[in-house]
């Protein structure tokens, strides 16, 4: 009941952080490493974990994604769902050893992305060419989704970051694009997941409850806090879990 009741809050935070600035992942996955999943089941369980709040935050810009291109977006939309599927599969062949090696790194990565997001999407913007996904945009966008189905820790900025390389401007366009693609690059993993039969089904239908609840909670908090107060706090989070993993390894 103790591991279960640890499980229960990250997820609810996991769920309060992904709605008001995303980072989700830095509290699922470790919870489900201390509480003794390996560490693969533990990457696939927290990505089923935390995969209903990304239909939500699709379906709250339903509109955005109505009025964008019918024909880019369903391109857009195969691209990640075979990277997905793709970064899904090379998960399923790593052995806990391996992905033991490369989480820290993962991790740190991430927190980085995380923590100068809006300096790499500057940059991003001045070398945007406006011509959307197009040439070698389309393999940046396999090679992001091959990243989020393997895991998908600050998937979030890289994916904005991406978005405004191709010289998109409007933010509330960019986070329904952002919210409905990783549904649909988590759909693919979780199905693929399942099917492997590595997701530890009782802790993540227990933390897909919670984040769900969480994910409510967090609408009011984001209006509430300042947006520098939530983004020290998840590059706070990301930091000390990737030293953790460092440690753990090293």
């Amino acid at each position: 009941m103790e591991e279960y009741l640890i499980l229960a809050v990250a997820a609810f935070f996991a769920g309060t952080l992904n709605t008001v600035a995303g980072g989700g992942t830095f509290l699922t996955f470790p919870a489900l490493v201390y509480t003794g999943v390996p560490v693969v089941a533990a990457n696939a369980t927290s990505a089923v974990a935390v995969f209903p709040g990304y239909l939500g935050g699709a379906l709250g810009f339903r509109s955005e994604l109505a009025a964008f291109d019918r024909s880019r977006l369903l391109r857009i939309a195969a691209l990640t769902a075979i990277g997905g599927l793709i970064g899904s599969l090379l998960l399923l062949v790593s052995s806990n050893e391996a992905f033991s090696l490369v989480v820290p790194f993962l991790l740190a990565a991430a927190t980085l992305i995380f923590a100068f997001g809006a300096r790499i999407q500057t940059w991003a913007r001045r070398h945007g060419s406006g011509g959307g996904e197009a040439g070698e945009g389309r393999l940046s966008t396999l090679v992001v989704s091959i990243y989020g189905g393997y895991f998908n820790g600050g998937l979030g900025i890289v994916l904005l970051a991406l978005f405004s390389l191709w010289g998109m401007r409007d933010l509330n366009t960019m986070n329904g694009l952002k919210n409905g693609l990783s549904f649909i690059l988590s759909a693919i993993s979780v199905a693929t997941f399942a099917l492997a039969g590595i997701v530890a089904w009782p802790q993540a239908l227990v933390m897909m409850a919670a984040a769900t609840i969480g994910g409510y909670a967090g609408a009011p908090l984001a209006r509430a806090l300042p947006p520098a107060v939530v983004r020290a706090v998840v590059i706070l989070v990301g930091t000390v879990m990737s030293l953790v993993f460092f440690v753990r390894l090293f």
